[in-house]
């Protein structure tokens, strides 16, 4: 009884003062619990809607196939035609209309970016990369590619028999250059090389 008087007291002493009231049986312990638990579901999902809004999932992007009918092989040839030279990447970029983005680099050394429509493969536009200054590396890569039996596009079609192939380019591992390509298959991302040599295709261990 004495316990209740005193919690009255109190309570009614801090409803005067404008404050409130600290919670002390068991009810009142069970109720916070609750109410925490709201609060960390709530903070859960205003984290997953920030992360919608501002793109920072990287699964999503990495398993999500590029529009259109027009493959990465397709988009290779579309742009070469275009502008004659040697592919060495060609990437979907999703940045709202969507297009694939090849690089190709003519007899003169000189770097282009040339973007292919993916429902018609037609050429929406081509530029020449102001900053196409290469290092060693890039030569070596260049080389690589130029002496090789397979290229771009033939890598992109070895590929395409893992999955829809997102990207194309090249990779270079300690000195031995090889195509990487990225797949998605049945909602699922896949990395692969493929030989320059022979077009065989691998899992890419580095990236597994």
């Amino acid at each position: 009884m004495k316990r209740n008087i005193v919690i009255a007291t109190l309570t009614a002493a801090a409803l005067a003062a404008g404050g409130t009231v600290a919670a002390f049986d068991a009810g009142d312990d069970e109720a916070t619990a609750t109410q925490r638990q709201a609060d960390t579901n709530a903070r859960a999902a205003a984290d997953r809607d920030d992360e919608s809004a501002t793109g920072d999932s990287a699964d999503d992007d990495r398993t999500a196939a590029p529009r259109g009918s027009v493959t990465a092989a397709e988009a290779i040839a579309a742009a070469l035609k275009h502008t004659p030279g040697t592919a060495l990447a060609a990437d979907f970029e999703d940045d709202g209309a969507g297009a694939w983005e090849v690089t190709v680099v003519r007899g003169d050394g000189s770097e282009h970016d040339v973007r292919i429509a993916p429902d018609s493969g037609k050429v929406l536009g081509a530029q020449r990369d102001a900053d196409d200054d290469k290092d060693s590396d890039d030569r070596a890569e260049l080389a690589a590619v130029k002496g090789a039996s397979t290229d771009a596009r033939e890598a992109a079609l070895a590929a395409a028999a893992k999955g829809t192939v997102t990207e194309v380019g090249l990779d270079d591992d300690n000195g031995a250059v090889a195509w990487s390509a990225e797949t998605v298959k049945d909602g699922k991302h896949g990395e692969w090389k493929v030989a320059l040599d022979a077009g065989r295709v691998t899992q890419d261990r580095d990236e597994d």
